[in-house]
């Protein structure tokens, strides 16, 4: 069994969003995904990024963090993004297509749909004013061994 750890710890701000989604795509690298799994997994970590730094934490502050862990068991990759804000009242209504609690700013509310889209799994754990975390997997393909001529 091949297995390896890293965790990040970062400000839930803007600025950090692209960095923990090179991070985890820099980790990933070991099982050597495809250029669109790796596109997916970046994807996925940038949605999640987004979602605890635009919804988890009301007032923004230097104590506002997320938490990124990531695991490697043979060839999948699990994802786990943790942030300590508010919590989330209704997971299910919050997975919906188009749901968002910020109506009144350019959001989508697809986060949560693009997450399960490009990611084999997908688990939402929220508690009132704890925090959510977000688990994702992704299967990695192997590769064709390549026979030296």
């Amino acid at each position: 069994m091949n297995k390896n750890l890293m965790s990040l710890t970062i400000l839930a701000d803007t600025k950090n969003q692209a960095f923990a989604r090179s991070v985890v795509a820099a980790f990933c690298t070991e099982l050597n995904p495809t250029i669109t799994e790796l596109n997916d997994i970046k994807t996925a970590v940038s949605e999640a990024v987004t979602n605890c730094i635009v919804h988890a934490y009301e007032n923004k502050n230097q104590d506002n963090k997320i938490v990124i862990e990531g695991i490697i068991e043979d060839q999948i990759i699990t994802v786990k993004i943790s942030d300590f804000g508010k919590g989330i009242s209704n997971i299910e209504q919050a997975m919906q297509p188009f749901f968002t609690t910020k109506d009144g700013e350019e959001r989508s509310g697809m986060g949560f749909t693009v997450m399960k889209t490009f990611m084999d799994s997908l688990e939402v754990y929220s508690e009132l004013n704890k925090g959510t975390q977000i688990v994702m997997k992704k299967s990695i393909a192997i590769g064709d061994e390549v026979v030296n001529a």
